[in-house]
């Protein structure tokens, strides 16, 4: 439906760099055609096109290079190997994406191509980047028409391990996505290579579409309800109510050094609705529900486990793995057999070093690692966790035979050190300070009617300031996040690092249990609009977003 709100008198002017780039941009997006970037006249919000925005990006340290990539969204076949090949939507028809790599610094000039049927954007998952090429239609730009083409230009600052996506509608859950890395000139990690692994859940050409997924899901277990009518792209709920199913879970059994050891092994009465709604599934590591969709296949990198990738290494080297998460609904838990790594970053931002069997990887979410590597073919599996399924890659160094497409090594049932056990690197840990704002987020919604939101409301993207989460620049800021749920929800914030708590890893995501309570701070040096949702693909788009704004 094309309705005019109160958002669409929007970006009168974007600025020197804005205006140029969105003049190559078609402006509607899915269900709101000729939508535009949101510029709030009537709140007092910064927005994308404000001075401030400009300002901030010239305070970057540049290197005075610039790293200029195309990227081409498109609909065509992908082979996943084992003789599955499906028709799907990827970035120049690859699954990942081809890599985009750059130092610390320089200027990514990223030229997108949207051969798509419909808007796209890319969003650049982690970077604290200037608002306006944040790539979230319609609050940060318009959405790139089928057909469309956009130019995305700004500063890569922060090394560290991060992403790209559409952030639009469920895209994400297709194959449009790729790692992005941004080297550190004064990397102070010694090792001799580097293993870049995307996880990804996938369902899109074998059972249907993730917008088909989506469908099916909100109609929820209530068929009945008048207010569960299937209606998509996060537009809100009819009574903000939590569904039925949304009381307090059980809580992940952790040890008191904060590591969880579980066997991971599915509910016993896990089924199906149809071919998408996954019923039953249980980790003790997740507090319960281990997640709402049906998939057939787990891939590592694009392949599925009968057709596994292979890194080729030599023994003794010391090998630097930088684990993705680009899964839409799941939780992932990874460990090279016969192998244990150490913890270097997480989010791309460092740690603490810290030894580790497995690690627990939610959706959005990045780890790096480092292992010495032994002689022969060890599995490096990546456990779907409480769906009782896996993805697996290999990693060679000698001779030897191939593990079975089902192994499970021991360590995954080892040492899994929780975010909250990690402490930062000194030289990113956040000064004292008692925050200048909090904001306290009820996460709210159940399965039953799938009316997933915040603080029991669902979030509308064509009207994104109807509820701001408000800072000003300079001030220290808290995000309490309470989970009122049965189900766990990998946090996202943009633009912005949070610490966890107070001697917390640096984060921009994080996994947020049944019943339990997260504080996120962080300080608000990034001006403009920002999102702040569950990175479940579907929890999102149903609702459970939010709009952090800079009050001018």
């Amino acid at each position: 439906m094309n309705t005019i709100h109160r958002r669409s008198v929007l970006l009168a002017g974007l600025g020197a760099a804005g205006a140029g780039l969105l003049s190559a941009c078609s402006g509607d997006t899915p269900g709101s055609p000729g939508a535009k970037p949101h510029q709030t006249t009537g709140s007092a919000l910064l927005g994308p096109s404000d001075p401030a925005v400009a300002a901030a990006e010239q305070q970057r340290h540049r290197s005075g290079r610039e790293r200029r990539v195309k990227l081409t969204a498109t609909a065509g076949p992908i082979d996943l190997g084992a003789g599955k090949t499906v028709r799907t939507w990827s970035f120049d028809g690859r699954l990942p994406g081809k890599e985009i790599r750059l130092t610390a610094g320089d200027t990514l000039v990223a030229d997108l191509a949207n051969h798509l049927p419909q808007s796209t954007s890319v969003h650049w998952h982690g970077l604290a980047l200037r608002n306006d090429m944040d790539g979230v239609p319609p609050v940060t730009q318009r959405a790139v028409a089928a057909g469309g083409s956009f130019g995305y230009r700004f500063v890569a600052e922060t090394p560290g391990t991060y992403w790209f996506h559409p952030h639009v509608g469920v895209q994400l859950d297709r194959g449009l996505y790729g790692p992005l890395i941004v080297e550190d000139p004064h990397e102070p990690l010694r090792y001799d290579d580097e293993w870049v692994v995307v996880l990804d859940d996938w369902l899109d050409g074998v059972t249907g579409t993730p917008d088909q997924a989506l469908a099916a899901l909100q109609r929820g277990m209530d068929h009945d309800s008048p207010s569960h009518g299937g209606k998509g792209n996060a537009q809100g709920g009819q009574d903000g109510t939590q569904g039925m199913d949304g009381m307090q879970g059980m809580q992940g059994m952790s040890g008191m050094d904060g590591t969880a050891e579980t066997d991971g092994t599915p509910g016993m009465d896990m089924g199906m609705d149809g071919p998408f709604m996954l019923m039953g599934a249980s980790s003790r590591l997740l507090g319960g529900d281990a997640g709402d969709v049906k998939y057939p296949h787990f891939l590592v990198n694009g392949r599925v486990p009968d057709a596994p990738e292979t890194y080729q290494g030599k023994p003794g080297r010391r090998l630097r793995l930088r684990i993705i998460n680009a899964g839409g609904d799941t939780a992932f838990r990874v460990a090279l057999g016969g192998h244990q790594m150490t913890v270097t970053h997480t989010d791309g931002y460092p740690v603490a070093h810290e030894p580790a069997d497995a690690l627990l990887i939610g959706p959005g979410e990045r780890y790096d690692a480092l292992v010495t590597l032994g002689d022969g073919v060890f599995p490096l599996v990546a456990l779907a966790e409480g769906k009782g399924a896996a993805g697996l890659a290999l990693v060679r160094t000698g001779s030897g035979s191939a593990p079975s497409a089902t192994v499970r090594p021991e360590e995954l049932n080892g040492r899994i050190p929780t975010a909250t056990a990690l402490r930062p690197a000194d030289d990113v840990r956040l000064t004292a300070r008692r925050p200048d704002v909090t904001h306290r987020i009820a996460l709210t919604g159940g399965m039953a009617k799938y009316d997933w939101g915040l603080d029991g409301r669902r979030f509308d993207m064509n009207d994104a300031d109807a509820h701001p989460y408000t800072m000003r620049s300079g001030q220290r800021v808290r995000l309490e996040f309470r989970n009122t749920t049965a189900m766990w929800h990998p946090m996202h914030l943009h633009g912005h690092t949070f610490q966890l708590g107070r001697s917390g890893p640096r984060k921009d995501t994080v996994l947020v249990l049944p019943g339990a309570t997260v504080a996120c701070d962080f300080d608000a040096d990034n001006p403009g609009q920002w999102l702040m949702h569950c990175h479940n693909a579907y929890h999102g788009e149903s609702g459970m977003m939010g709009l952090l704004g800079y009050r001018a």
